[in-house]
């Protein structure tokens, strides 16, 4: 069964940090690229970053360049996202995704991070 479980989510105030984590199992986590996706209240998804496998680079959108760093350990089958300087319009449920050739094959349920005072 293929699992993708995220965690790390929380209240953080504007300017801080949260790293979130993915725990993948059930498919080769090594062989796959993987994203961040993020999906705020009332609003359509947003991919946030992805990471190729086998080393093929680290991309993320304009919204979160230089403040997020997306990361994995493939010996631990596991994804993280450091998020720093955080801003309220960052509040949203996060994803971890993941994908083979093109498009989303899997999906996590999602950690909630809300950014506020």
């Amino acid at each position: 069964e293929v699992q993708l479980v995220e965690s790390g989510g929380g209240l953080v105030q504007p300017g801080g940090s949260l790293r979130l984590s993915c725990a993948a199992s059930g498919f080769p986590f090594g062989r796959y690229s993987m994203n961040w996706v993020r999906q705020a209240p009332g609003q359509g998804p947003e991919w946030v970053s992805l990471i190729a496998s086998g080393g093929g680079g680290t991309y993320y959108a304009d919204s979160v360049k230089g403040r997020f760093t997306n990361s994995r350990d493939d010996a631990k089958n596991t994804l993280y996202l450091q998020m720093n300087v955080l801003k309220p319009e960052d509040t949203a449920v996060y994803y971890c995704a993941a994908t083979y050739n093109t498009g989303y094959d899997y999906w996590g349920q999602g950690t909630l991070v809300t950014v506020s005072s």
